[in-house]
């Protein structure tokens, strides 16, 4: 039922259109869905939508020839260290439309779109229900070289979050002042409250709270 549209490993005119509405379609799709479900620029979903077309044409060129899979390797790795890293999000959906121009430029249209529209209804619900994940916060916090971190911001913290964790401590303006870097777990409750507890603590030096931490590569 999944088998390739080509035949004798051969490439006609009709699979080769096939694949390349097949693969134009999908990536569209696949924008779409990422689009709906994160915040991206213009030109990034149009990327998405054009990858799995490009991809398959490579593949379709590679055709089992070993050498050319090895320079074709090559080149990927280099458009990856030559481009911006992306969040997590976005090197997932790039990651996903490779994988169904590798499968079109196969010949395996069925299993691409099958693959589709699994996981863009997959993302779309667990768009819709992220807020039952813990929404992590990135907080810096800057305070002067004579206080004592170790234990300076528990109460608060215990009052305000549900969890945290002390992930860098580092000194900066010449050793005058040290940057705390916490990764939290808020509570329901009011941010300019808390933020305002810790400026009374910190002498009212910088505080930074990042909403929404994302891994990049």
């Amino acid at each position: 039922m999944l088998n390739s549209i080509f035949t004798n490993s051969s490439i006609t005119l009709q699979s080769l259109g096939i694949c390349i509405l097949v693969a134009f379609l999908l990536g569209l799709i696949i924008a779409v869905i990422h689009k709906i479900t994160n915040n991206s620029s213009k030109n990034f979903i149009i990327t998405l939508a054009v990858l799995p077309m490009l991809v398959s044409f490579i593949i379709m060129m590679v055709n089992g020839n070993l050498g050319t899979s090895v320079a074709v390797l090559g080149a990927f790795s280099l458009i990856r260290f030559r481009s911006v890293p992306g969040n997590s999000k976005e090197i997932i959906s790039i990651f996903f439309a490779m994988i169904i121009g590798v499968a079109i430029g196969m010949g395996q249209v069925l299993f691409a779109f099958i693959a589709t529209i699994i996981v863009c209804l997959l993302l779309f619900v667990l768009d819709k229900f992220k807020y039952l994940l813990t929404d992590t916060k990135k907080l810096v916090i800057t305070i002067p070289e004579n206080l004592d971190y170790t234990n300076l911001f528990d109460d608060i913290f215990k009052k305000y979050l549900n969890k945290y964790t002390l992930e860098k401590s580092k000194t900066t303006n010449m050793g005058s002042l040290f940057e705390l870097t916490y990764n939290i777990s808020l509570k329901n409750i009011n941010e300019k409250e808390f933020i305002d507890e810790i400026r009374c603590r910190n002498g009212n030096l910088k505080i930074i709270l990042t909403h929404n931490i994302e891994g990049e590569l």
